[in-house]
C-alpha cells in the first residue's frame, strides 16, 4: 500500500536535467499553461491547426515534386512549378511563426463571463547560459479596446528547482498567478 502512496507522488513531480536548458524551460511551459488553463483560459489551438495544415500541404507538394514522372518537357515545368509552390509555402509558414507566434507558450480565449473580448498570449524566454526566466502575458489582441497592458517578471529558475531538478510547484504557481492577477487588475487601455 505504501508503494502505491509513494508511486503516485513521483508520478506527479517534475524533474528537470539541471545542465539543460531546454529541460528547464520546457518544464517552465508546461506548468505555465497548466497553471493559466487551470484559471479558466480555454486553449486557443487555431494558430497550431493552421501550421499543421501547412504543413501537411508542404508534404504532400514535396511527395509530388519528388516523386512524378519527369519524363517531358511539360513534367520538367510542372516540377518546377511544385519547388516554387514549396519554397513559397515555407516562406508562408515561417512567416506566421515570425510575426504572429514568436515566444509564445501558449494562446487562449478570453475566459467565460468575462467583460473582456481578447485571450491572452503566453510566452517566456530562458537565455542560453543565463538563469534568469522571463514571463509575459500580452492580450491576444492589442489593438482591442477591452486588451490588456502587457505585464511580466523575470526571476531566477534558481528559486523553483531542487538540486535534484525537482521543480517546486508551489513557488512557481504563486509567481505565475500573482502575474495573472496582475494582468486581470490592469485597466483596459482607453483610447485617445
Amino acid at each position: 500500500m505504501e508503494e502505491k502512496k509513494e508511486e503516485s507522488k513521483n508520478k506527479n513531480v517534475k524533474k528537470a536535467n539541471l545542465l539543460d536548458h531546454n529541460s528547464i524551460k520546457h518544464i517552465l511551459d508546461e506548468s505555465v499553461s497548466d497553471i493559466v488553463t487551470s484559471h479558466g483560459y480555454k486553449e486557443d489551438v487555431r494558430l497550431s491547426n493552421l501550421k499543421l495544415f501547412l504543413g501537411a500541404i508542404i508534404i504532400v507538394v514535396a511527395l509530388v515534386a519528388q516523386f512524378y514522372n519527369k519524363k517531358t518537357i511539360m513534367c520538367v515545368m510542372f516540377g518546377f512549378f511544385d519547388y516554387g509552390t514549396y519554397v513559397v509555402l515555407n516562406g508562408v509558414l515561417q512567416l506566421i511563426l515570425f510575426t504572429k507566434e514568436k515566444n509564445a507558450i501558449l494562446f487562449t480565449y478570453p475566459p467565460e463571463g468575462s467583460f473582456t473580448s481578447t485571450g491572452l498570449v503566453v510566452s517566456s524566454k530562458l537565455p542560453r547560459f543565463s538563469d534568469e526566466y522571463t514571463l509575459t502575458i500580452d492580450s491576444a489582441d492589442p489593438k482591442s479596446i477591452s486588451a490588456g497592458k502587457s505585464v511580466q517578471f523575470t526571476k531566477s529558475v534558481t528559486q523553483w528547482f531542487t538540486k535534484d531538478g525537482v521543480l517546486v510547484e508551489g513557488l512557481f504557481w504563486k509567481d505565475v498567478e500573482a502575474l495573472i492577477k496582475d494582468y486581470a487588475k490592469e485597466e483596459p487601455k482607453k483610447k485617445k
